[in-house]
């Protein structure tokens, strides 16, 4: 009998991919502790255990222009994946999210007859449809983290699997309601608002006067209302501080126990505005970007909504979305005094039951690891 290699080879491009990454390989070590990883890491997967073949910093760039120029590296990139690959004879590797490059390493190593799981489907059913067939050819076994996904992909002869959702997860722990408003010396009487800008700098820049000139506005009509806002990785409080002035306190988004269980929230559309719902926080989404870029995402997205929990909840703005010419501060108040008064709230609420329920609580890395163990079986 052949000995299985014990070379993974692991691919991640991004921060949130760093963290999904490095739970797998806690997960798979736990299964068989003589594997060893290598890949394109960041300090997570470096942590974890992972050797770094490149930095994901090297591949981490934003902006067309961006990309652009970073594009011969890229490549460098790619090619010296392929001939690691070629020489190391991984059992398989794991790619996770980044479909943009993913994709395209994927389909190399599968011609070198190297298996190859993609971890976090590319959202192919909002827009880019016409890519399925690249997908296909790109991996062997696709791991999803959203249910609906496992029929659209099957529709398009793409075998995937759901194995559980990060976020449905990671928001089951951190602090309490009362817990956060005691780590930010609020008042237990007092309403706490949750006004999040966004996780990257220029989305950070686009909504941060947005959401304090709303914030300011809304406390005429509310004096007690107090506010919190998070600072993401790669933002500095210099970002922020249009709403440290307005008077809201700042949490570290990597801080433990960290979880914006607020009364209330202002969120840009993200991964935030689904912790939200998970954490139970009634909220209205808001979106501003160029008008070129919302006008190209109008034409090609093939949803109603822009928020994963209101698509997840039958593609209907259960959150209130205000985006782009929407999104004044007139409309926000509007829709926010409707959450503050009480029935929007409980609407949303209800709403959000469902939501776990839908997303269930199995844990990702423990199915990403399953997957991977039976391709590796198949050698």
């Amino acid at each position: 009998m052949n000995q299985i290699p014990d070379k993974i080879l692991i691919c991640a491009g991004e921060a949130s991919g760093d963290l999904h990454a490095s739970a797998v390989i806690r997960a798979m070590l736990q299964e068989n502790s003589t594997f060893s990883f290598f890949g394109v890491a960041g300090p997570a997967m470096t942590q974890a255990g992972c050797h770094v073949i490149h930095q994901m910093d090297e591949l981490n760039v934003m902006g067309i222009g961006d990309v652009i120029r970073a594009l011969p590296r890229i490549h460098r990139v790619e090619a010296s994946l392929c001939q690691w690959a070629e020489e190391n004879k991984p059992a398989l590797a794991i790619l996770v999210d980044f479909p943009g490059f993913n994709m395209r390493l994927g389909r190399k190593l599968k011609a070198k007859g190297i298996p190859v799981l993609h971890y976090i489907a590319p959202k192919l059913w909002a827009w880019g449809a016409w890519r399925a067939k690249k997908l296909r050819l790109s991996q062997d076994r696709l791991a999803s983290i959203l249910p609906f996904e496992i029929e659209w992909f099957k529709k398009h002869e793409i075998e995937a699997s759901y194995v559980g959702n990060p976020s449905a997860v990671a928001c089951r722990g951190g602090w309490s309601r009362q817990q956060l408003k005691s780590h930010l010396g609020i008042e237990k009487g007092d309403r706490l608002l949750a006004l999040l800008p966004g996780s990257r700098p220029g989305e950070v820049s686009r909504h941060v006067s947005l959401l304090s000139e709303a914030y300011l506005e809304i406390r005429k009509k509310y004096p007690d209302l107090k506010a919190v806002t998070s600072r993401a990785p790669g933002v500095t409080d210099d970002q922020l501080m249009p709403l440290i002035r307005a008077g809201a306190k700042v949490v570290d988004r990597m801080e433990s126990g960290y979880a914006l269980r607020a009364d209330a929230a202002i969120a840009v559309s993200g991964t935030a505005t689904l912790e939200l719902a998970l954490w139970d926080v009634p909220s209205v989404l808001i979106y501003r970007s160029s008008p070129v870029t919302v006008w190209m995402a109008r034409k090609l997205v093939q949803t109603e909504c822009a928020g994963l929990a209101n698509i997840l909840l039958g593609d209907k703005p259960v959150m209130p979305e205000l985006i782009q010419e929407c999104a004044t501060v007139e409309n926000i108040i509007g829709e926010l005094s409707q959450i503050l008064d009480g029935p929007a709230s409980l609407v949303q609420r209800n709403k959000f039951a469902e939501l776990r329920s839908i997303l269930g609580d199995q844990n990702p890395s423990d199915g990403v690891s399953g997957l991977a163990m039976e391709l590796i079986s198949l050698r």
